[in-house]
């Protein structure tokens, strides 16, 4: 993969879905090193990487382990944006490999949200929502808090990772576009997400209590 390529730039022609499936179509057999697909895309096209780090997401049962190492770089980009500085990766982290084999097709399946959301974006739609440094502020730190609640613990529960993983889509989508319905919509997705959890936590709690009487009363 070469961050030169034009099909992974930013500015390119390409549609973000035909970007994305050139991508996961030059993904390397074996292990793949996150620090490996930093450099493909590089600091110019970190809303890209969040886009194509974003898909294994957008099925409602993820690969064990992933999201709290891709959560991780999402969460390391929008702190990047937020800083306005280049982005910096653990070394630790950039070393977390993922096989390919089986990321190769939830990366796949993943790329059906993009051309949806590309179908339904429109560039400088409601602006003040998306320009500004204001909305900047705003905007990044929505971006930080879906990638916070992609790491939450509840992988192993359905839609626990599509719900903050499409938000951060709509969010990336939103930065690229400077369209201000899908990064609106990006926030709606982490209020989904943050009533969703709530709903897991009080159902879990309640579950636990009704435990606990039983087995007092045993």
């Amino acid at each position: 993969m070469n961050a030169a390529d034009p099909a992974v730039a930013p500015g390119g022609h390409a549609s973000l879905r035909e970007q994305m499936t050139t991508m996961i179509q030059r993904l390397p057999d074996g292990e793949v090193p996150l620090g490996q697909l930093l450099d493909a895309f590089g600091d110019d096209g970190l809303l890209l990487l969040t886009i194509f780090l974003t898909l294994v997401f957008l099925i409602p049962v993820s690969i064990p382990g992933v999201s709290t190492a891709f959560g991780a770089a999402i969460l390391l980009i929008g702190l990047s944006r937020l800083r306005n500085k280049p982005l910096w990766i653990p070394q630790r982290l950039r070393a977390r490999s993922i096989h390919a084999s089986k990321l190769r097709p939830t990366l796949q399946r993943g790329l059906v949200w993009v051309q949806r959301m590309e179908r339904v974006s429109r560039p400088h739609r409601l602006p003040g929502l998306a320009e500004g440094r204001g909305a900047d502020l705003v905007n990044n730190l929505g971006f930080i808090l879906a990638a916070l609640l992609l790491m939450a613990p509840f992988g192993f529960v359905p839609f626990s990772n599509t719900l903050p993983g499409l938000a951060l889509l709509l969010f990336a989508i939103g930065f690229l576009q400077r369209d201000g319905g899908a990064v609106l919509f990006g926030h709606l997705g982490n209020v989904a997400t943050i009533v969703y959890f709530s709903i897991l936590i009080g159902g879990g709690g309640l579950v636990v209590k009704q435990l606990f009487n039983r087995l007092a009363l045993a």
